[in-house]
This record gives structure tokens, C-alpha cells and sequence, in this order.
């Protein structure tokens, strides 16, 4: 009875923590190729929304909005995963995501989708985030500010070119940043992708004391699980996402976002 009763408890503290406003991060990241005349570009970094479970619906979505809007960044990039589930009907919620139409940073709002998005109907979730003002790369290159934005189309369902990416940013030059929803492209990254901002690993979501995450997505273990990696010159910064997966629980691995400052 009495191991029954704090496992309870335990579930009930999970949902709490999964259900939580995130908490806001820092990091400052100093770009090569910056503009000498260009002041600093504050970006948010979100990911993982996983609209659909008991974690994340409309209501919560327009408190974080809510939340970002207060911070003031100039840029929001949100690294994929905006659906939870794995088959097209779980689709359903695609419109829970209309909050984002709310967010206000000067240079806009940009994604890329990630596997869950793929799982279930990526078409769908394009035109949903389109409707809502977000601007979304799959594979492409965008220019905002002194920033030129590389969005990786998903990795883990193969839907990545990273050649046509880095050349997209070529094109548009200034200083570049690479988004995609797995943090595992990072080693593969040339010299002049020196930032990546990626999701997908929620931080391990379920992180127990002594043990560690009881699970990994990424086929690097910890190396990419959580927050900033620096690696030589290039700087992987992975959030641990907004919403969950499978089950509407975290612990050990709270929701957050990232407010990150570029300058040169």
C-alpha cells in the first residue's frame, strides 16, 4: 500500500513538473562573419510542443506565448516536434497551435518540423504554422538581420539536405545559424556552421537521481541530451522542449526555453 501511494505521488509530481511554465535559460553565443555595424540579435529558442497529450493544449501554449513576448526577443526559433502522437489522426490537434500567432519578435518567427510531425501529418502542421505567421524551412535558408538562418529539414525520418542547407546560407551570408529538431547532425557541421540550435531529446524527460535519463533519442547518449555543448568553435545549444512525449510526465528534465544573445 504505502509503495503504491508514493508511486502515485511521484506520477502526481510529474505531471506537475510537465505541466509547468518553462524555465528561461540563458547563453550568449559570439558569431564569426557578424556585421561590425549590427547590434545583438536575442533569439528564443523553443521546441517540442507536442500539442495533444495532457502536457500541452491551447491554454498552456498561450501562457508560454505569453511568457516569450515578455522576454522581448527579437527572433523565435522553434526546433520541431509540434504534434504529439505517431499517426495522421493525431493530427487533430494541429489547431491547439494557434496561440503562436501571438508571438510578436521584430525579426518574426521561424521552425522547422521534426519527426512527430512527419508521424502524423506534416502538411497539416505547415499550413497550421504558416496560418499563425510562423515561417517555415525545410531545407532552406532565411535572412533576418544580420543572421542567416539554415532550417534543417527532420533527421531522424531522413527528410534532412544538409549540402542544399549550408548552400542556402552561403547565398545569403552574414553570420549563420543552423535550426534543426535532432541535435545529431552537430558533428557533421562544417567550419561556417559554427551554431546550432536544435530539440528532440526533452533533456531525457525522465531523469532519475544516481541513474540518469532512463532513456535517449539520440544516438550520442548525454553528449547532445541537454543545454549548451561547445566543441571547438561550434556551439550546439539543445533545449528540452516545451510539451512531452508518450506520457504527459517529466521529471528531473523540466520544460524549457532558451533565450540566447548573437553578437560578434
Amino acid at each position: 500500500m504505502f509503495a503504491l501511494v508514493m508511486a502515485g505521488g511521484v506520477l502526481a509530481v510529474a505531471h506537475r513538473q510537465a505541466r509547468a511554465d518553462p524555465v528561461v535559460r540563458r547563453a550568449s553565443v559570439a558569431l564569426p562573419r557578424w556585421p561590425a555595424d549590427a547590434p545583438p540579435v536575442t533569439v528564443a529558442l523553443l521546441s517540442d510542443l507536442h500539442v495533444g497529450n495532457a502536457a500541452m493544449d491551447a491554454e498552456r501554449l498561450a501562457r508560454i506565448v505569453t511568457q516569450v513576448n515578455r522576454l522581448k526577443p527579437d527572433l523565435v526559433v522553434i526546433a520541431g516536434d509540434f504534434i504529439a502522437g505517431h499517426t495522421p489522426a493525431d493530427a487533430s490537434a494541429a489547431p491547439q497551435l494557434a496561440p503562436l500567432r501571438r508571438l510578436t519578435p521584430r525579426l518574426g518567427t521561424i521552425a522547422v518540423l521534426g519527426n512527430h510531425d512527419y508521424w502524423t501529418d506534416p502538411s497539416r502542421v505547415r499550413a497550421t504554422l504558416r496560418a499563425a505567421g510562423v515561417t517555415v524551412l525545410a531545407n532552406e535558408a532565411v535572412q533576418r538581420g544580420p543572421l542567416a538562418i539554415g532550417g534543417l529539414d527532420d533527421q531522424p525520418t531522413h527528410h534532412d539536405r544538409l549540402p542544399a542547407t549550408l548552400a542556402a546560407m552561403r547565398r545569403l551570408g552574414g553570420a549563420s545559424v543552423m535550426v534543426a529538431h535532432s541535435p545529431d547532425i552537430a558533428p557533421g557541421l562544417p567550419d561556417d556552421a559554427p551554431l546550432l540550435m536544435a530539440g528532440h531529446t526533452h533533456c531525457g524527460q525522465i531523469v532519475l537521481p544516481l541513474y540518469g535519463a532512463l532513456g535517449h533519442v539520440s544516438r550520442f547518449g548525454d553528449r547532445y541530451r541537454c543545454g549548451v555543448v561547445r566543441e571547438g568553435d561550434r556551439t550546439t545549444i539543445v533545449g528540452a522542449g516545451l510539451g512531452t512525449s508518450v506520457l504527459p510526465l517529466r521529471l528531473g528534465a523540466p520544460a524549457d526555453l532558451w533565450l540566447v544573445r548573437l553578437s560578434g
